[in-house]
């Protein structure tokens, strides 16, 4: 199912944290891949369909003279990614050798991507702090990936993180990580998150109040109904 436009901009306004509470009360609950964070505080919202990119062990009579050609599936990843989409990479954890550089993230970014995500590293992270795109990694990784990493396969399931992602998954990321939501129930999520979101503003206000926790947040019928009158009030509603 595809994200409407609207849904699209709802993701963009909620938290990983309020996502990842929306997607346990519909029973999944390994949607974060833990230890990834954004590379720069302040950079761009993330959200976007998956495009991944899987690694596998370097081995030194494979794929060593393709680099710099059509044929290297690392490189290529980077030019098939479809605009609007994450590029999501799979390197199991390896921090020994980087994922990839500044040049191929800015490559990236010039071609209407949305974002960058692996659970390894980076290197050059001063200049892709300057390209202000989405990155998301695990730490950063000088070390060229030669000897470490090699490119198997493009847009096939993955495991980032030790979370599944599926090509076309949604994947939003703030400063608090990355969540991955099934492209089945995108649309649901976002509307339920949105709403959510807005339920805790209010919450928030009567927190301010000093009004008690209890009976508010998590919330119940009377606070909902609460809810309700304060959200069309803010809206102009009747």
């Amino acid at each position: 199912m595809t994200l409407t436009p609207q849904n699209r901009e709802k993701l963009r306004q909620v938290s990983v944290s309020t996502l990842t509470t929306c997607l346990y009360r519909k029973g999944l609950k390994r949607v974060w891949p833990s230890g990834i964070l954004p590379l720069a505080k302040g950079q761009p919202r993330l959200v976007g369909e998956a495009y991944t990119l899987r690694f596998v062990p370097a081995r030194e009579d494979v794929g060593a003279g393709s680099y710099g050609t059509a044929a290297n599936v690392h490189q290529r990843a980077f030019e098939d990614c479809p605009p609007g989409h994450v590029l999501v990479m799979d390197t199991r954890g390896e921090t020994r050798g980087c994922s990839c550089g500044d040049l191929l993230i800015g490559r990236l970014k010039a071609r209407g991507c949305a974002g960058i995500v692996t659970d390894g590293g980076f290197r050059d992270t001063l200049d892709i702090e300057g390209l202000d795109f989405p990155v998301y990694q695990r730490c950063a990784v000088p070390a060229p990936s030669f000897g470490y990493l090699h490119a198997a396969e493009a847009n096939v399931p993955v495991g980032c993180g030790d979370v599944a992602v599926y090509p076309g998954d949604i994947v939003v990321g703030d400063q608090d990580g990355v969540v991955v939501i099934p492209a089945a129930i995108a649309n649901e999520i976002a509307e339920t998150a949105y709403e959510q979101t807005e339920y805790e503003t209010f919450a928030a206000g009567e927190v301010a109040k000093g009004r008690t926790i209890i009976g508010l947040y998590p919330a119940t019928e009377q606070s909902m109904a609460e809810f309700r009158a304060w959200r069309d009030a803010r809206h102009g509603r009747a």
